[in-house]
């Protein structure tokens, strides 16, 4: 009886901790650990890291590889990427949160590749860094402003950053751009935002978008946003600072056409 009670204090203690949001239950340490995971890629696109060049991406910017339990724990929040990248200790794999033909063999979870044995394959990156929150993240909030890395001031060379917004099912997003400026370019090509009303930047493209004119309001048709931000090794530029909000879906049928300054529409924009 003693231990009984014993174990029940114990369960209750930890029982403060967890909790239930957007459908995951989850605790808050878990939580603040998993929103420090991001996806990375080469410059010259997916799949060109070796696993050496890739610990070396994650640790230039004072993370590491995450581990699988860390891409887990982000993925349980709303962490999807349908790109395979290493992790620590010479894993390869990606998170997949909703099931689709074309990713993830159909199934939900880790799509583990295992422990490679030749570590000069070519593959994305999976890093971890809880302080490193800047470029990218994981978004579930009802509302968020989130920002270009280093707003107010300008924006580096060579950043490729990710966010991923997930809000309750019913609702959509609705993207209000603040701030805009972004390296001007008639193809969009150099510094760009892409936009993709999906769980990834593989299907759903929204549009391209650069220059320095505040785009139009983008309302998702359904829970999830993927925006992909990409600068190159020369000309930087202000940033932006864009607001998402939730709107029941309702209230949110007549979605407002995208952006009205070097928009590009088609899935990669026009090459």
């Amino acid at each position: 009886m003693i231990a009984l009670l014993l174990f029940s204090a114990l369960l209750w203690d930890q029982a403060a901790a967890w909790g239930f949001k957007d459908g995951v239950l989850h605790n808050s340490i878990w939580l603040e650990r998993a929103a420090g995971v991001y996806h990375r890629e080469s410059r010259s696109g997916k799949y060109r890291l070796t696993y050496a060049e890739a610990k070396a991406v994650c640790e230039y910017e004072g993370g590491h590889l995450a581990t699988y339990q860390q891409l887990e724990a982000a993925r349980k929040i709303g962490f999807h990427v349908c790109a395979a990248g290493w992790m620590a200790k010479g894993r390869v794999g990606y998170p997949i949160v909703k099931a689709g033909a074309n990713c993830g063999f159909g199934k939900t979870g880790i799509v583990d590749y295992g422990i490679r044995l030749n570590r000069s394959e070519r593959w994305d990156a999976y890093c971890y860094n809880p302080n490193g929150k800047e470029c990218g993240g994981v978004f579930t909030d009802s509302k968020h402003v989130f920002k270009s890395p280093g707003y107010p001031n300008e924006y580096e060379n060579e950043q490729i950053c990710y966010w991923h917004i997930r809000v309750r099912y019913g609702q959509r997003i609705q993207l209000q751009f603040l701030e805009f400026d972004v390296e001007e370019d008639t193809a969009c090509l150099a510094d760009f935002l892409e936009v993709y009303d999906s769980y990834d930047d593989i299907n759903g493209f929204v549009g391209r978008f650069c220059g320095d004119e505040l785009p139009d309001d983008i309302i998702s048709t359904g829970n999830v946003m993927t925006l992909k931000f990409l600068s190159d090794a020369s000309v930087t530029a202000g940033g932006f600072q864009i607001r998402y909000s939730t709107l029941d879906t309702a209230s949110s049928r007549n979605s407002s056409a995208p952006g009205k300054n070097n928009f590009l529409s088609g899935k990669f924009g026009i090459m």
